[in-house]
């Protein structure tokens, strides 16, 4: 293996050892193949390529300071992914095959888990496809379920300090009746032209209102938004958004922490009377958010420039129990043997 620098090695694709595959055919799942190639031989009219039939997850294995490999709720994570494919029609993948197919990926490529107290852990990209050549539309009697690792840092670069998101009222990620509570390909597709513009603005995601009145906060571009008021964990309440794991396990640690926690309708005007901000999500897990800017009515929203202290006693909370440094009693971890 290469010499890595676990501390600087960012958020992006590398190449590891193996990958896990496990096809659907003739209505039925077969074995878990081991895999060194990187590459697909697809058909030219695979439905994944035409009509959207794909579903993707995201999830991470740690290093303890014990030498355990742990996994965070991925459990969760096939369900999601049953959820996505329930939406646009796929097989659904059962949860024991999918939790089976991510043991075996970490196992194969145990070389790869970052050490303890690098900030840097390993990436689990389960995918689903739809395989079957189809020019009507219609869904794929055949299906590849896939499952590839590598080792990542932070989402954001800035790690966990504060970031700037913005708002543009002429961006959707997605529709209320959509697919946004999916987690499919085409809602990230539709983020890239709104997340392009806020990079060159030097924002690190777009802050997307709701399509349908643009009122109210729906989620940032590849998280799920969060904010602190009145001993308050606030966060979204919406049919676009997509239901964040790290969001769900952050809302039973702040009710642990003597919190209260509102999912609902937050109205925009809201964000002025917010403690604390952030994103949260797989990758992210929390990224504070001390700036945002609504460009369409020349508005900022500041929070300060150092993490909350809310957010920062969460986002310490959810690590330690990812890294095994704080008892699982919600029994999220599993530890890979």
């Amino acid at each position: 293996m290469e010499n890595i620098d676990w501390k600087n090695i960012g958020f992006g694709y590398r190449k590891t050892n193996f990958n896990i595959r496990c096809w659907f055919k003739d209505g039925q799942w077969g074995p878990l193949e081991v895999s060194d190639s990187e590459h697909i031989n697809l058909h030219m009219a695979a439905t994944c390529l035409h009509y959207g039939q794909e579903a993707f997850e995201g999830l991470k294995a740690f290093m303890g300071e014990d030498g355990k490999v742990r996994v965070f709720r991925m459990e969760e994570n096939a369900r999601r992914m049953q959820s996505s494919s329930e939406g646009i029609l796929m097989e659904k993948v059962p949860v024991d095959l999918f939790c089976d197919a991510v043991r075996l990926a970490v196992k194969e490529n145990m070389e790869f888990v970052p050490p303890h107290g690098s900030g840097a852990s390993l990436y689990i990209r389960p995918l689903l496809i739809g395989t079957a050549p189809e020019i009507g539309v219609r869904p794929s009697p055949e299906y590849l379920f896939i499952i590839f690792v590598m080792p990542v840092g932070p989402y954001f670069p800035e790690g966990f300090k504060p970031t700037e998101l913005v708002i543009y009222r002429q961006f959707d990620r997605a529709a209320p009746l959509g697919t946004g509570k999916y987690k499919v390909g085409g809602n990230y597709a539709a983020s890239l032209v709104a997340g392009k513009k806020a990079k060159e603005g030097h924002y690190s995601a777009v802050l997307y209102l709701d399509a349908r009145e643009k009122k109210y906060i729906d989620e940032c571009g590849p998280a799920n938004f969060f904010a602190i008021k009145d001993n308050t964990y606030i966060t979204p309440k919406s049919e676009s958004i997509l239901p964040s794991i790290t969001n769900m396990s952050l809302m039973q640690l702040a009710e642990d922490l003597g919190l209260k926690v509102e999912r609902r309708r937050v109205p925009v005007e809201e964000l002025e009377t917010f403690e604390e901000v952030g994103a949260c999500g797989t990758a992210a897990v929390i990224s504070p958010v001390k700036r945002i800017y609504d460009e369409d009515q020349d508005k900022e929203y500041l929070y300060g420039f150092d993490p909350g202290p809310w957010s920062t006693k969460l986002y310490h909370k959810l690590q330690d129990i990812q890294y095994g440094d704080e008892e699982d009693v919600h029994g999220w971890v599993t530890i890979i043997e």
